[in-house]
């Protein structure tokens, strides 16, 4: 049986599942699309596919290979009938048989999509009324009636579009009928982009790190543009203080998972993309994570999984685009995984730690100013994923929001930055401690990190020693490095990097309070 093919006679399902089984395959999905009796209100007596076979063949051939490929299933076909068929007929049949059920549903429906926008296949609908139409299966798949693709999804039947066309004709993309699929026609215009620059988005892979104030515009435009695979990595829920910043939520969703929130969110408003989402990004399945994408955009809020993101991608060569904010001002970046790219380490080989910058929840942030950052980042995307001109190459890019001045900096790379062999650091797991009240601090002695100010405002009713972080950080030699220390500040960010410190200068025994005050439930002036 081949990968691809055409059958002027009934399908023969059994036949085409028992070509698929496979010992190492667990699980088997299949679609089935049927010929109906009706479409936008008009009954249907039977249809008529015709299709390019030479050129169809190799198209859905390649479809199949690219499931194969992407989704890593191990066996896949797909049969489309041509000729005259009555209602009822199957008109369609794909098959995938792979290790897990997930993949085989995910292949499935890749297939299915790809076939009805790839593969030069027409149908002509025969009316009651006498009438009859041909329609393009692939403009039909862009423009086809909400209705009508709602039930396709749920029964598995083909739908009907009684308003289109034989190709030889323009009237199919000039009617105005109701969309279930999104229209990329205004990108398609562009001289740059064309049908083959969207048949790339449609390839592509991309991986979202954050789906805060950066990720959202991101997973938004690159959703909306049509990139095929979308992968989003967030471990944070909701939080109402989000929501000026991050609209593609809502008040309703507080305290659910953003990851979830955002897939749902990004598949009502492009059904054709493929979302994935990741629990988390850390030490040690970055490199894994990075692996299975083409381009990794780094959203985060914080300098320790910008620097992870940065080392994974320069290991596994994948480029990936950086922003930070803070207050009314950021910056943008990108690494181009060239031998010549500069990467974050060589501006800053030492990653900044968290705590010492103030992100967003300490340093403050108008919802707009992120907005600008992430829109860039999704810009830039584009550019890369698309091949357009005004690429950033050893380039970095800063803005004021307020003042709206730009600058661009070069950022060559450093010859001696040996980013390709740099390990990639596992924190220490042990350097945070998780108390409900400081009373239950025993053996440690408590440093308080916070400025004058803070302190003022909410002192630590526990007996304490007042360090500020500036202090501590230039100069540590009042501390005894056998002791155990235990460092608080207000959420945990502050004193998590003044641990971090201490214990690269030599006391192993400096711990943080994890949450900061925050976390114990006392009061935190705003």
């Amino acid at each position: 049986m081949k990968s691809f093919g055409f059958s002027n006679s009934a399908l023969d399902v059994e036949s085409y599942r028992r070509e698929l089984a496979d010992p190492a395959a667990g699980g088997y999905a299949a679609f089935e699309g049927w010929v109906r009796n009706h479409n936008e209100g008009l009954a249907v007596t039977r249809l008529e596919y015709e299709a390019f076979e030479a050129l169809a063949n190799k198209e859905g051939e390649r479809i199949v290979a690219e499931a194969i490929r992407r989704f890593g299933i191990i066996k896949a076909a797909c049969v489309h009938r041509v000729g005259s068929l009555a209602i009822g007929d199957m008109a369609v049949w794909v098959g995938v048989s792979s290790r897990h059920r997930a993949e085989a549903f995910a292949a499935c429906r890749f297939i299915i999509d790809e076939v009805k926008h790839r593969v030069p296949i027409w149908k002509k609908e025969h009316y009651v009324s006498g009438d009859s139409g041909w329609v393009n299966c692939e403009r039909c798949a862009e423009h086809g009636d909400a209705t009508t693709g709602d039930r396709r999804q749920a029964t598995g039947q083909s739908d009907a579009c009684a308003n289109h066309h034989h190709p030889s004709s323009l009237a199919c993309s000039l009617q105005p009928v109701a969309c279930s699929l999104p229209d990329y026609s205004r990108q398609i215009t562009l001289r740059e982009v064309g049908e083959t620059g969207q048949q790339k988005l449609r390839a592509a892979r991309v991986l979202v790190i954050g789906a805060g104030g950066l990720g959202v515009p991101v997973l938004n435009y690159l959703a909306g543009a049509g990139v095929g695979t979308l992968g989003i990595a967030e471990s944070d829920t909701l939080d109402a203080s989000n929501l000026h910043r991050q609209p593609l939520y809502s008040l309703g969703d507080v305290g659910q998972p953003k990851a979830q929130l955002a897939a749902r969110r990004l598949q009502a408003l492009n059904p054709e993309v493929h979302i994935h989402t990741h629990p988390r990004i850390d030490a040690h399945n970055a490199l894994q994570l990075l692996s299975g994408y083409d381009l990794v955009v780094e959203c985060s809020d914080n300098f320790a999984t910008k620097f992870l993101v940065n080392d994974a991608a320069v290991k596994a060569r994948k480029p990936a685009i950086f922003a930070s904010v803070y207050q009314y001002e950021g910056q943008l970046q990108v690494y181009r995984a060239e031998p010549d790219s500069a990467c974050l380490r060589c501006l800053w080989p030492d990653a900044t730690r968290d705590g010492l910058v103030g992100n967003c929840a300490e340093a403050g942030v108008l919802g707009p100013v992120p907005g600008v950052l992430g829109t860039l980042q999704a810009l830039e995307a584009l550019k890369l994923l698309l091949n357009l001109p005004g690429q950033l190459r050893n380039e970095m890019v800063l803005i004021d929001l307020l003042t709206l001045e730009q600058r661009k900096l070069r950022t060559p790379h450093r010859a001696d930055c040996q980013h390709d062999a740099r390990e990639i650091d596992v924190p220490a797991r042990d350097l945070e401690v998780t108390l409900t009240n400081l009373a239950a601090a025993t053996g440690y002695a408590l440093i308080d990190v916070r400025e004058l100010r803070e302190v003022r405002e909410a002192p630590i009713a526990a007996a304490s020693r007042h360090i500020p972080l500036a202090v501590l950080l230039a100069d540590a030699s009042t501390l005894d490095p056998e002791r155990k220390y235990l460092l608080i500040c207000a959420r945990g960010a502050r004193s998590k990097a003044a641990a971090e410190h201490l214990r690269s200068h030599g006391f192993p025994h400096a711990y943080s309070l994890s949450g900061g005050l925050a976390g114990l439930g006392q009061g935190i002036p705003e």
